[in-house]
């Protein structure tokens, strides 16, 4: 052996002792974000790698109905954190069905597609059971041109999780914090991600009471921007139903329509945009049509 090839294979040795140093010190190692020139990624955790959506699921904005003055909040928001200016962290919390998610996904894709440059606006969904690896996440698209909105769907926490104390530092407070490219999105059922049962154990069990409630919910208070959804009424339901009847050319009779929706949403037992949109995919399968 040379002594240039006993000096490569001692460099191999030290490297590979750094790495089962690190790995018994339980580091991690960090791997670049690379983009694919898609607009839209799911994270996942176990490569720590941008997996590229090629068709997100959702629907054109104006298709949302009762949800007009919350989807220019969100809309006007997005534009200006696009533009490079001023925006919060947004929590879009309320009742089921009524097109948290759908709002997100159609705002991202209303404002993206204006820009002079696909993906210059990137949204990346990240599984809540991911959390704590959303500083992994920051890190690698703190380096990036990109502006990026990370989406979390359904986000609470249960009794004695503590990856939330994760989102606290990432959302506001950390010493790393959030990079500026980058703004952070969620959807719950939840106004305040806990449970209530949660909440009331920590104010009976806790020494100041006061304190523990407000480390609990304090999370909530780290989304500049609030948004809630309400059960919609009858006729905003029947709008609902009608845009998309429209929207998917199905053809039918407007008091058909309405009768058949009505029916629906009695069986159900609630009136809402998952509601409408089920109904409509039900129509149209009886008709031969897809949605």
């Amino acid at each position: 052996m040379t002594e240039r090839e006993l000096m490569e294979e001692i460099a191999r040795s030290v490297a590979r002792i750094a790495e089962g140093i690190d790995a018994l010190a339980g580091v991690q190692k960090t791997a670049a974000i690379r983009l694919t020139g898609a607009d839209a990624y799911h994270w996942d955790a176990s490569t720590q790698a941008l997996v590229p959506v090629e068709k997100v699921n959702r629907v054109p904005l104006d298709l949302l109905q009762g949800v007009d003055d919350l989807a220019e909040s969100l809309l006007q928001n997005t534009r200006q954190f696009a533009a490079g200016h001023g925006a919060n962290n947004a929590l879009l919390w309320g009742a089921r069905g009524m097109g948290k998610s759908s709002l997100v996904k159609a705002v991202h894709a209303e404002v993206a597609h204006t820009l002079a440059d696909r993906g210059q606006l990137i949204l990346v969904e990240i599984n809540r059971e991911d959390l704590p690896t959303l500083p992994h996440l920051m890190r690698g698209i703190g380096a990036l041109e990109a502006r990026f909105i990370i989406f979390c769907d359904d986000l609470s926490f249960d009794r004695d999780e503590a990856s939330y104390k994760s989102l606290k530092t990432i959302l506001d407070g950390g010493i790393e914090g959030r990079p500026a490219n980058a703004l952070f999105y969620a959807t719950s059922n939840r106004r305040h991600l806990m449970p209530r049962d949660m909440i009331d154990n920590e104010r009976s069990t806790a020494i100041n009471p006061s304190e523990a409630v407000e480390e609990k919910i304090s999370l909530s208070d780290r989304f500049g921007l609030w948004l809630g959804f309400h059960n919609c009424d009858q006729p905003t339901y029947l709008e609902m139903v009608r845009r998309y009847a429209a929207h998917y050319a199905i053809d039918i009779e407007d008091a058909a329509l309405v009768a058949r929706a009505i029916e629906w949403s009695a069986i159900r037992g609630s009136r809402s945009g998952r509601v409408a949109i089920q109904f409509i995919r039900h129509i149209a399968g009886e008709k031969g049509q897809a949605v």
